[in-house]
């Protein structure tokens, strides 16, 4: 029988998010959105003052958190609504609306910058001496006049802020056609029978065990991407163009610098992780090898990476059974974080099914004054666990920096957040691994996490280094047309899985449905946060509580210092090879395990 995907009103509230913890009804949060829109005239009354005296000074930095404070459920609710069902015009006009507002308060506060960096140094002592309660605002006072180089004129810094929308357009624009216009043909399986292809069933029909239905997908989901591919090519362009253009505005020399800078990460920790994975390839080959013997086929296909190489008993797990193995799986974390995760799980924090228009894939996103809400598209598989503990653990990490940290240092960077997420992935792995003895289950837990290996620590480098291309492509005035983006991303694919795997030439157009090539640099992190997850997790299981409770510091550090300190805090450093080392050292160790497990 067919799956049907549902409209979002057939969907049991009870899997749906608390919405209506935000605000009650639109009308609500359009007169909070009034409330906001009247607040920024405020901060345009402080141009040209901010070096009077340190009281000014500190009455903006109050009153700009003060309008943080408002923007943040405005913004919450905004995009939940129109990620629920991204055909909807209303929630996609008040979308627009909150992004229009956000960037009217970066051109009414673009004087902030400049101002604050043309205060002397003396100067500014004195206003800390004057007016103590600007302490709290140091740090952030100290980030901003780090950037002296990369700042320009008021004059700059609001033509800046103008661009910001035509900035934000090659996101928006891959969204609707990703989420909203393309359609899928059905797949069909070894009997004929016929399944929907979308983008919260597509892996699931990859993982099936119906070898025709995975290739009949791949096929389906490919082949409209090869329609748009010259769209798809554009829109990239546009992304790398549009972050070359604020990198050149700025004095960086790459986009990539622009980018990291950002976040305090040095740009040798993204060049090194590259490095460190390419030199540790010939794992990645060992696997593809054992994949294709335990298949047991001649030819392995890219639609035959993410089957299961060994049977297992337990493919469809309920949401319900899902939250209690999330439970168990995270217990070495304490009755705190427990008690935590409870509440997220019986205050519906979670949007738990797809329904249609939703938007694909998942993600937590964190409010101040508020609790985070998590988007799931759950299909019943171990994968959607390992996806729930993941985002979960982004959402217990907004909801502790935001408890422990004013708004000025809640909001943490994405480079510690995938350590949030991944450390829990690998505590339920291990918990999975500790209570089976059974050679077969064993063996497809282990196929698992060898998968996390894949697709977390490789793949994504691998991601990483085609956005890297792509940017220096562009910073060398070189066109992403089709033919090149698709040509480079054959090649890394061919480099990362070696010779074993036939080159079917659909995964040539991959790079087409990647949402998070619009995030600016942002998928290295997955890669170097598994790294650090596998350290902490460890140190976790092996110390126990003084080991959890230097990471729940971590967790409440928001932006509180930079993120290579706050991780070393927690007890790791990846400012060092070390920890992406031992991660592929482990990769290596289990692909070992496994060919025992598995010998005929």
């Amino acid at each position: 029988m067919q799956h049907t995907i549902p409209p979002r009103s057939e969907v049991d509230p009870r899997y749906t998010w608390a919405i209506t913890d935000l605000f009650p009804s639109d009308e609500a949060w359009r007169e909070a959105y009034a409330q906001a829109a009247g607040l920024i005239d405020r901060l345009r009354g402080f141009q040209g003052r901010l070096s009077e005296s340190g009281a000014v000074l500190l009455d903006f930095l109050r009153q700009y958190d003060d309008l943080a404070r408002a923007l943040e459920p405005l913004a919450g609710y905004a995009f939940r609504r129109s990620d629920e069902d991204t055909r909807n015009a209303v929630y996609q006009e008040m979308s627009a609306q909150v992004q229009n507002l956000l960037v009217r308060v970066d051109e009414a506060t673009a004087f902030e910058t400049p101002e604050i960096l043309a205060i002397g140094d003396e100067t500014m002592d004195t206003f800390f001496r004057a007016v103590p309660a600007l302490e709290h605002y140091r740090l952030l006072l100290t980030r901003i006049r780090r950037q002296r180089e990369h700042t320009l004129s008021h004059e700059g810094e609001a033509l800046l802020a103008a661009a910001g929308k035509l900035g934000q357009a090659p996101d928006e624009i891959f969204g609707f056609l990703n989420d909203a216009d393309l359609r899928f043909p059905d797949a069909e399986d070894r009997a004929g029978k016929r399944h929907p292809v979308t983008h919260g069933t597509y892996i699931p029909l990859m993982q099936s065990d119906d070898r025709a239905l995975r290739a009949s997908a791949f096929r389906s989901l490919y082949g409209v991407y090869g329609q748009f591919r010259n769209t798809s090519a554009a829109i990239l362009s546009a992304q790398m163009n549009q972050l070359q253009f604020f990198a050149n505005a700025r004095r960086y020399p790459s986009a990539l610098h622009a980018a990291l800078d950002q976040t305090e990460v040095p740009v040798e920790i993204y060049r090194n992780l590259i490095a460190a994975v390419h030199s540790h390839l010939p794992a990645m080959h060992r696997y593809v090898r054992l994949r294709k013997r335990l298949l047991g086929v001649d030819k392995l296909h890219y639609y035959d990476l993410y089957t299961p190489m060994v049977a297992s008993g337990t493919d469809k797990i309920p949401f319900e059974e899902a939250k209690q193995i999330a439970l168990e799986g995270l217990a070495p974390m304490g009755e705190e974080y427990l008690s935590i995760l409870r509440e997220g799980f019986s205050h519906r924090w979670i949007d738990v099914y797809e329904n249609q228009g939703k938007r694909s894939g998942a993600y937590s996103s964190g409010i101040y004054g508020s609790h985070p809400f998590v988007l799931l598209n759950y299909t019943d598989t171990l994968n959607d666990v390992f996806t729930l503990v993941h985002e979960m653990g982004h959402a217990l990490h907004s909801y502790l920096s935001n408890q422990a940290q004013s708004v000025t240092y809640a909001d943490y960077v994405i480079f510690v957040a995938e350590v949030a997420s991944t450390c829990n992935e690998a505590l339920l792995m291990q918990h999975l691994l500790s209570t089976t003895d059974d050679p077969q289950r064993r063996a497809y837990l282990i196929n698992y996490f060898l998968e996390q290996f894949r697709t977390t620590l490789y793949r994504q480098t691998m991601f990483a280094e085609f956005e890297l291309w792509c940017s220096e492509q562009v910073r060398g005035g070189n066109a992403l047309t089709a033919e090149a983006l698709s040509g480079k991303y054959a090649e890394l694919n061919r480099a990362y899985y070696g010779d074993e795997i036939e080159p079917d030439r659909e995964i040539a157009l991959e790079w087409a449905r990647i949402p998070h090539f619009y995030y600016n640099f942002y998928v290295y992190q997955y890669a170097t946060g598994f790294a650090c997850a596998i350290a902490l997790s460890q140190r976790i299981l092996r110390e126990g509580a003084p080991a959890v409770s230097d990471y729940l510091h971590f967790l409440r550090g928001g932006c509180s210092a930079d993120p290579v300190s706050l991780l070393r805090g927690a007890g790791v450093d990846i400012a060092s090879p070390a920890p992406v080392e031992d991660a592929l050292a482990l990769f290596d160790q289990l692909i070992g395990e496994m060919e025992s497990l598995t010998e005929s």
